[in-house]
């Protein structure tokens, strides 16, 4: 479907896609070595009853314990490498820090693809083909449809269970790379943060780095940062199809009209971080197929002129809920841009001032 310029006088209805009175069931069952290190992740089950799947993720916590104390839920997602070993063992020299992981729930789901067999111990999980995970789209191997958004909706929906959930007050979910463009088509197409804030929990997006964004109109940047005007569609036919655009969007949000996800997205709490020296646009993980390039020649670019897009949308009648921080003199290092001083603040809670080894942020110019 095209999509127009949104207009401001839409009214945001939050279509629920998850129920409470159907909480996923997530169970611990053994653990997997993923790779030579100690470090093991844990095969969980996730969804509804008659519909659970098993889940890779790492914790810093046991299932079957006591959660009554965690105040603070994390969620890092990796990046087209599927290492979630090593996010997640940079997330917890972060979280040791700051003194905080007995309240802290540290969590790294991990996606895997088929030839992921060849190295890790993957037998009866879902598979997804290549980076296709990092869109929504279904799991190549399952036998019903299972969209790679739906392990973090089945996750966040056990995270809302009040009954083992008692004290969370906030849920951190921050992405980089391939994991930051899951998390900004996260933020913008899921509808479970309403069950969260409606018992209480406020969930934050963390998008680092990704290689490209999810426009809501058919504009797109024009040169030198002179404003947005639509995209002449014959330098690239499929330019607004779904991940780049909201053109054929995946089943997992088709329920859900372009005013509402634009209008739900502006209240949410995203911030925005960009390697200073994430400016190479011929990087061998950099996304160059037409679509992407519509939106700049590599991701400093692009996530700057991201950022002045939602503002164009938004103009004043919608106050959008932002933070954007440049990462200075850092490229594209999952390590060194969560470990900044304003990411690991935003993560953990780790004070700027002890924060020494951390790269420093300042505000992003646009």
């Amino acid at each position: 479907m095209a999509c127009n310029a949104i207009t401001m006088n839409i009214y945001f209805r939050c279509g629920l896609l998850l129920c409470l009175s159907w909480v996923c069931l997530l169970s611990l069952t053994h653990a997997q070595p993923l790779d030579a290190t100690a470090l093991q992740w844990q095969r969980v089950e996730l969804g509804k009853a008659g519909e659970r799947y098993p889940f890779a993720m790492y914790s810093n916590k046991p299932w079957s314990g006591d959660m009554t104390r965690v105040r603070k839920a994390v969620l890092v997602f990796h990046g087209l490498g599927r290492n979630g070993a090593g996010y997640f063992t940079s997330a917890q020299k972060m979280l040791n820090a700051s003194g905080a992981e007995e309240e802290t729930l540290l969590l790294a789901p991990n996606y895997f693809i088929a030839t992921d067999a060849a190295h890790h111990a993957v037998s009866g999980l879902p598979l997804w083909r290549g980076s296709r995970w990092n869109r929504g789209e279904d799991a190549a191997n399952w036998p019903r449809p299972l969209s790679s958004f739906q392990p973090i909706d089945d996750v966040l929906a056990v995270l809302a269970d009040r009954t083992k959930f008692t004290s969370l007050e906030i849920v951190v979910l921050a992405g980089h790379s391939g994991g930051g463009q899951l998390m900004h088509r996260y933020s913008v197409l899921n509808s479970i943060e309403g069950i969260l804030r409606g018992v209480g929990v406020r969930v934050r997006y963390i998008i680092a780095n990704p290689s490209s964004f999810l426009y809501f109109t058919n504009e797109r940047p024009l040169a030198n940062g002179a404003g947005f005007a639509p995209y002449d569609s014959s330098r690239c036919p499929a330019f607004n199809d779904y991940r780049y655009g909201l053109d054929n969007l995946p089943p997992y949000a088709s329920n859900v009209s372009v005013p509402e996800l634009f209008r739900r997205y502006t209240e949410r709490d995203v911030t925005v971080l960009l390697g200073g020296a994430d400016n190479d646009p011929n990087h061998n993980q950099l996304d160059r197929t037409c679509g992407a390039q519509a939106g700049g020649g590599n991701r400093l670019d692009r996530g700057k002129n991201y950022i002045r897009y939602e503002a164009h949308l938004a103009n004043s009648a919608m106050p959008l809920k932002r933070q954007a921080f440049e990462v200075i003199g850092v490229g594209h290092s999952q390590s060194r841009m969560f470990g900044s001083k304003c990411a690991a603040r935003l993560l953990f809670g780790l004070a700027e001032e002890t924060n020494a080894a951390g790269a420093a942020c300042g505000a992003l110019q646009l």
